[in-house]
């Protein structure tokens, strides 16, 4: 008799990793396609670009908690398959928003509905694949879920910007929304077939004293996260006020820079110490957010975005595991889903007061604000590197 043997924890966690990329496709798709749209088609000016792009991330911020609580109290595989449905969704309003025969205020509302129900969606994925994840391969590998994770998220961007961009440019709107509904419900049929994970039992604290105990790696993470928002936001409108071509790409150079140090150097973190790369990853971002600011050409942008990617790589599994280290079991994905909430007020902050200084300074002094940032948050990084050394706490 043939004898059968469970998939390995890595394939299952790559299986889950592949969807999560396609759900995440939803949000790299549509992210250079927003602002253009907004800007060109609506007629609305900077402040109202940087709200349809930001709002997502708000949606997720105000959700993080109560994505977190589904995953650890219902299972992480309904909080997942749930938000990939809801990302699919958001698909379908941006074709609302392209076809049906409304004002420019109310395809704007459309479009912010669309928005707002992703934003729900990516806070439902990313918490319950972390808690998926974690589940699938053991606690003691959190930080390779969150390095995998985070390759899927970014490989996403890096991929969806130019892919999304070119539809929209070639054919419009609609088409980039039903490819962003389309590709989570693949999402969904990949999982079918991953084995659950139990629910942990124990006292479950309230997400308040949960956000005490990690607060100091969240902001952290929110101040490296405002780089990438002003990237998302304005560099497609950069480049086409330069008159450079190539928008779509500074994302890709950003996304393939950020998941190549993953491959290569996701395992630092748990050998080194998640603060002490978290140190030298800040200096390359704040680094290539200069690079980006002062750029006289589209090759030095697309370079400054490139080391942006490098430097923003490993800083939420790195932070991250300061965050796994200070709660219980039973509180992982409430306290991942709280401390990736940090970043989502990052990018839903970004968008509309960046805007305020574009009009007054150029969009190029969105990236400026984005590499003071990062240095802030190298003084967070340096406290709890110093904290580390002194074993007063756990990281």
């Amino acid at each position: 008799m043939r004898t059968t043997f469970p998939p390995a924890p890595e394939r299952l966690l790559a299986v889950l990793c592949f969807s999560t990329f396609l759900g995440f496709l939803t949000v790299g798709l549509p992210l250079p396609v927003i602002s253009l749209y907004v800007h060109e088609q609506l007629g609305f000016g900077s402040v109202l670009v940087g709200t349809a792009v930001g709002i997502q991330f708000l949606s997720t911020l105000l959700t993080r908690g109560y994505a977190g609580r589904i995953a650890d109290t219902q299972g992480p595989r309904p909080a997942m398959i749930k938000g990939l449905w809801l990302c699919a969704l958001s698909g379908l309003l941006y074709i609302a928003t392209d076809w049906l025969p409304l004002s420019s205020e109310g395809r704007l509302g459309i479009m912010i509905i669309g928005r707002l129900i992703l934003g729900y969606g990516q806070s439902l994925l990313v918490a319950g694949m972390l808690g998926w994840g974690i589940g699938t391969v053991g606690g003691a590998r959190s930080g390779q879920v969150m390095a995998w994770t985070g390759m899927a998220i970014y490989g996403a961007m890096a991929l969806g910007a130019p892919l999304g961009l070119w539809l929209y440019q070639q054919v419009d709107l609609a088409s980039v929304g039903l490819l962003v509904g389309l590709l989570p419900a693949l999402g969904v049929v990949l999982v079918r077939n991953v084995p659950t994970v139990p629910v942990t039992a124990g006292e479950r604290r309230s997400f308040i004293s949960v956000l005490g105990s990690i607060w100091q790696p969240g902001m952290g993470l929110a101040l490296q996260g405002v780089g990438f928002a002003a990237i998302g936001a304005f560099i497609s409108l950069h480049f086409v006020h330069e008159g450079w071509v190539g928008a779509g790409l500074a994302l890709t150079c950003f996304g393939l820079s950020f998941a190549l140090v993953r491959v290569l150097f996701g395992h630092l973190p748990d050998k080194l110490g998640g603060p002490r790369v978290a140190v030298v990853a800040l200096m390359v971002e704040a680094a290539g957010l200069f690079i980006l600011y002062l750029a006289p050409s589209a090759p030095w942008a697309l370079a400054g975005a490139a080391i942006t990617g490098l430097g923003s790589s490993l800083i939420f599994p790195s932070l991250g595991l300061v965050v796994v280290s200070r709660v219980e079991p039973q509180m992982r994905a409430t306290a991942l889903g709280g401390y990736a909430a940090f970043q989502d007020v990052a990018y839903g902050l970004t968008g509309p007061l960046a805007g305020l200084m574009v009009g007054a300074y150029g969009y190029a002094s969105a990236f400026l604000i984005g590499a003071v940032a990062a240095l802030l948050a190298l003084v967070i990084a340096l406290q709890l590197s110093w904290v580390c050394r002194k074993r007063v706490a756990a990281c």
